[in-house]
């Protein structure tokens, strides 16, 4: 399995591209922004993308979805939860005219179902919280938080459609992964599973 992260756009979210080595098919979570530096990255791996994926909505994860579909014909991923379209408007302004909100998504997914990259096998699972729609993409021993869980922290819940409670909720569902399970967030650097249970202050009262 082929992993390599793009740290893009003004917010320094990551962007990450997953690839088969059997098949070279290769999955994009997050590209917020640069389309063909992400599309770029893929190909110097000799990488196709297939398939493009948000863990969230939130405007400074989806820049590039519009033009990396566009270009590479991957199908678009997404949950299918309410978004607030005044939070992501308001967004959108910070980020510029240039920016594009993404197509509706080709495939709705949701809390159990398979994402499969050639022979790569990833499980959704809806992590909600921080935004109603949030997923976590787990397999093959790395778990794609998103802005659930952090690096020694966790998701902001004071946005409009965020939750403490269900972020709180999620955040079990995460802690339930093998201590092994590399965690690559939304932003930030990686750390594991086992890491966060022992010294995140964030989840001591989990």
């Amino acid at each position: 399995m082929i992993i390599q992260n793009l740290v893009l756009s003004p917010f320094m979210s990551n962007c990450y591209i997953i690839g088969s080595e059997a098949t070279n098919e290769a999955m994009v979570i997050d590209p917020c922004d640069e389309a063909q530096r992400v599309i770029d990255a893929a190909a110097k791996h000799g990488l196709k993308i297939t398939t493009i994926v948000t863990t969230h909505n939130h405007v400074d994860h989806i820049g590039a979805i519009s033009d990396v579909r566009d270009i590479t014909g991957g199908q678009f991923l997404s949950h299918g939860a309410w978004r607030d379209p005044e939070l992501t408007q308001r967004f959108a302004r910070i980020m510029g005219p240039d920016f594009k909100m993404p197509p509706d998504p080709d495939r709705l997914v949701d809390d159990g179902d398979i994402i499969d990259i050639g022979d790569l096998k990833f499980s959704v699972i809806h992590t909600p919280g921080h935004s109603p729609d949030g997923i976590s993409i787990y397999g093959h021993g790395v778990v794609f938080s998103g802005d659930t869980l952090f690096n020694m922290g966790i998701g902001r819940s004071d946005f409009n459609d965020s939750n403490y409670d269900d972020l709180m909720n999620s955040l079990k569902k995460l802690m339930a992964l093998p201590d092994e399970t590399v965690v690559l967030s939304g932003h930030g650097p990686q750390t594991t599973i086992g890491y966060e249970r022992s010294y995140n202050p964030f989840l001591h009262n989990l």
